[in-house]
């Protein structure tokens, strides 16, 4: 095993570590907040399905996690910023146009802080396992595979349109058909822009374009939900 996969495979654990020690934060917290979401170790097993892909970004023409080649701005930096329009587009509609009237409980999208760094990084990290990491190396050791790579490209593009368009339709919202079509393209976009940078600077930065979103739309408002307006109830 070279280098590149070992480094993959210490940060893949170091996140699920991560997740673990959520679990464990999340159960202690459960007996006062009945609404909260904790995940189960079943979670943590499951993502273990991801570790064989670690070993064949390089082979998929994908860079590694930690590759010298890619920028820390680009690894990081650019994809947490695009992640952070997102966070505030969504913040704007359903929050300052949709609900500007204060909350009375903490909504289904946000948690308890801190422990809501927890569960939104670990949910992130799940969702780019399956969305990206996993599909995305298949596509692309598919692609760079058949015919000698001839069809790289169209092999990326079948697979980023593919695992962009799931997220979105899984999630449309309840409302009319404005907020609906919304939804769909703001969720249809930052998953485009995450395949995109997922073959461009890896998978920790379409893992940071998330995270950037998360931070807003999930942990950000959820601070401010509950230290700001459930004070006035």
């Amino acid at each position: 095993m070279d280098k590149d996969s070992r480094n993959n495979l210490i940060t893949y654990f170091l996140i699920l570590i991560i997740a673990a020690a959520g679990i464990i934060y999340g159960s202690s917290l459960s007996p006062d907040y009945k609404f909260l979401r904790v995940w189960e170790y079943a979670n943590i097993l499951i993502l273990l399905v991801g570790l064989p892909f670690l070993l064949f970004q390089t082979r998929a023409k994908l860079p590694n996690f930690w590759q010298k080649s890619i920028s820390n701005k680009n690894r990081f930096i650019i994809p947490v910023c695009i992640g952070v329009v997102f966070g505030v587009l969504d913040v704007l509609v359903f929050k300052v146009i949709l609900h500007p009237e204060p909350y009375q409980g903490l909504p289904p999208f946000t948690q308890p802080f801190p422990y809501s760094i927890f569960l939104y990084l670990s949910g992130a990290f799940e969702v780019e396992v399956f969305y990206r990491l996993i599909p995305m190396t298949l596509f692309l050791l598919l692609g760079n595979w058949y015919k000698e790579g001839r069809y790289y490209v169209t092999f990326f593009w079948i697979g980023a349109v593919l695992t962009e368009i799931r997220e979105p339709l899984e999630q449309l919202p309840d409302g009319g058909s404005l907020l609906i079509v919304y939804a769909i393209a703001t969720g249809f976009m930052m998953n485009l822009l995450q395949a995109w940078w997922f073959r461009k600077a890896g998978f920790l930065a379409s893992l940071s374009i998330r995270l950037g979103h998360y931070l807003l739309w999930h942990i950000l408002l959820g601070v401010y939900i509950e230290y700001f307006e459930l004070d006035k109830f």
